[in-house]
């Protein structure tokens, strides 16, 4: 299929300029904090769905008169395309009687097959939902990630295009729940708002992040809510091949010639938006005991593999803990959860199957940064592989954490790693 056709217009001038669109019947996240502009971001992805011709589904928890006073401010006569029903506005309740009932989890199960539902009831080409926050505050997160990829693939069979609102995740448990959501979109929209209040025109950052496709990468730009004009974008394409010229100093000299400067010494911006499987420590544990509780009330059995890597191998150049967990990154899932731990590369894998474990060691062995023989050789003694499947004596994270950080790793289930 030829880009043009998969790419859509998003409405979004950072998404069209950069990426060229959406890929139709993709599904993507718009976060940021109030106040941010992603209404206007939702609204104006809905008039651009409403311009082709094409049907917007609006999900929202605002009065629709409310919503017609948001769309005039950026000059949207929302009314005129309601009445040509090319977009339709449902409005939802957040779920404010969640925590009287007995199991919160099942009953924002029920929310999210509402969801399509409603979307099979009037088959739109596109669908924004603003915002979906109050309606995954599950506890048992990998609960909320089986029933959101449910309903995306549901909804992405009909090659309809999403746009999914959420808040700006403040605690840890609400950055996993993003997290989890994040690992199944297409791609991540982030809005970050400007701390001067003075000036009165609003404006912030946008970054754009892809997570499936759009090869050309991540994008920022700074963006600019007027009056009648919507969000702005001061991103020019002359961005999208941005040259870095490095200035060296300390400089070594290669067989070739060659200057070069370490990864150390180089001023290289700091990412802070990072949707993938790698977790903190603290998220990961976190993620761990849902799981475990899991498997407590359902049976589902899980496993953990660590991989350990002598500091001896980093010191006789055969290979760095990055290097390591880049290779766990490429071979893993996007369902596998990853955390570093000091020496540890550790991941947890929902599958409770041996071959899938052994095919995921191999995967890791292969994407080592170098193929020859010798190398395996020397490599190999200081890397060591450890298991852990779950079982009633566990009885939460710490209890796996000890296992893998003890001495009695050393006597236990080791893998052979080549």
């Amino acid at each position: 299929m030829k880009k043009k056709i998969q790419l859509v217009q998003s409405g979004i001038s950072l998404v069209d300029n950069a990426w060229g669109g959406f890929y139709r019947g993709g599904t993507y996240l718009l976060i940021g904090p109030r106040k941010s502009g992603r209404t206007l971001v939702g609204l104006q992805y809905a008039l651009e769905c409403a311009s082709q011709k094409e049907v917007c589904l609006y999900f929202t928890s605002m009065r629709p008169k409310d919503l017609m006073i948001q769309a005039a401010s950026i000059d949207f006569d929302l009314q005129h395309y309601m009445n040509q029903n090319l977009i339709i506005v449902v409005r939802v309740a957040p779920p404010s009687d969640l925590y009287e009932v007995g199991n919160p989890d099942d009953y924002l199960v029920e929310y999210l097959n509402d969801i399509v539902t409603v979307v099979e009831q009037y088959q739109p080409n596109k669908i924004v939902f603003d915002e979906l926050t109050p309606f995954i505050g599950f506890n048992n997160i990998n609960l909320l990630q089986d029933v959101f990829v449910q309903t995306i693939e549901a909804i992405e069979e009909s090659g309809i295009t999403s746009l999914f609102i959420l808040g700006d995740p403040a605690t840890s448990l609400a950055n996993a729940i993003v997290d989890a959501m994040a690992t199944y979109s297409t791609g991540i929209i982030y809005l970050q708002r400007s701390e001067d209040d003075i000036n009165q025109t609003q404006n912030g950052i946008m970054t754009i992040t892809p997570n499936i496709g759009h090869t050309e990468g991540r994008f920022k730009a700074n963006y600019y809510i007027e009056p009648y004009k919507g969000i702005i974008v001061d991103f020019q394409k002359s961005q999208t091949k941005p040259q870095i010229k490095p200035q060296y100093a300390n400089e070594k000299v290669n067989n070739n010639n060659s200057k070069y400067k370490s990864f150390a010494e180089l001023d290289l911006p700091v990412d802070n938006i990072s949707f993938s499987n790698f977790y903190s420590v603290n998220d990961f544990l976190l993620i761990l005991n849902n799981q475990i509780a899991l498997y407590k009330s359902t049976g589902q059995v899980f496993t953990i593999l660590s991989f350990k890597l002598d500091q001896t191998a980093e010191k006789l150049g055969y290979l760095t803990l990055t290097q390591l967990q880049n290779s766990v990154r490429l071979a893993c899932d996007r369902k596998d959860k990853i955390c570093v731990l000091s020496d540890k590369v550790i991941i947890l894998v929902t599958k409770d199957d041996s071959k899938a474990i052994l095919n995921l060691v191999a995967k890791v062995k292969a994407n080592l940064p170098n193929g020859d023989k010798d190398y395996f050789k020397n490599v190999s003694p200081y890397i060591s592989v450890f298991t852990i499947k779950v079982d009633d004596n566990i009885q939460n994270a710490e209890d796996i954490i000890q296992q893998i950080t003890s001495e009695v790793e050393k006597e236990k289930n080791k893998l052979g790693f080549f």
